[in-house]
């Protein structure tokens, strides 16, 4: 079994990262072998003359992977912008060929590989070279994080006909309340307008919680887990 995923939001800020550790962690309960990937991360803080990326890192706990931070995240950046406009203001060329290097060495020698992109599908690496271009070249499924509450609808679509349009295998939308925000009727019909326009599976809704490991939020993961592995 070698198997690849990769993990995008509708926007910044959805709960990419918080969605994705935590389907590491229940996939390793599972008995699999997962490697995170972070192939881009902006925003990082500076310790000891060395960039902190945080993101990477809650991956890197949530597996127990004792691959090098390099491996795992190829590039990191100070400013939190854009990966592409974070380059060219620190002085760095992000080259495509590292990135699917280290995507190449984890696919080769993990059961799953859980790739989370850089804010949403359109936004730039490097030039005019996107994150939707990247999830193309890896040719890995991909699964969208998106908001509970108004306006989710007009993002989730987007993002669902620009993967499309590219020919990119959506495998579902997690609906992931990252805000503690009473669910109102947007919230509670958004779900089911989403699979009837968009045509593609919600696989669950997380619960607002600030550890993953509650009861309400195991149990969701887990039976998104569940249905990830039915279709990867």
């Amino acid at each position: 079994m070698r198997k690849s995923l990769f993990i995008t939001g509708t926007d910044t800020g959805v709960g990419k990262t918080y969605v994705t550790a935590a389907l590491i962690s229940t996939m390793k309960e599972k008995g699999l072998n997962v490697s995170p990937m972070k192939p881009v991360e902006t925003g990082c803080r500076r310790r000891g003359g060395k960039l902190f990326p945080s993101d990477t890192l809650k991956l890197i706990h949530s597996s127990g992977s004792k691959e090098t931070i390099d491996r795992i995240n190829p590039y990191r950046f100070r400013h939190p912008l854009a990966p592409s406009v974070a380059a060219e203001i620190e002085g760095i060329v992000i080259k495509k060929k590292k990135i699917i290097s280290a995507y190449k060495y984890l696919h080769n020698k993990y059961d799953i590989t859980i790739i989370e992109g850089a804010g949403g599908v359109m936004v730039p690496v490097y030039k005019r070279y996107l994150i939707i271009d990247l999830m193309k070249d890896l040719n890995a499924p991909v699964l969208i994080v998106s908001r509970p509450g108004l306006g989710t609808i007009n993002h989730t679509l987007l993002t669902i006909d620009a993967l499309r349009a590219r020919e990119i295998d959506i495998i579902g939308v997690v609906i992931n309340y990252s805000l503690n925000k009473r669910k109102g009727l947007s919230e509670r019909t958004n779900p089911e307008v989403l699979e009837k326009i968009g045509g593609v599976p919600v696989l669950g809704v997380v619960p607002y919680s600030v550890n993953a490991h509650t009861y309400r939020s195991r149990k969701a993961f887990d039976q998104i887990r569940e249905k990830i592995l039915s279709v990867l």
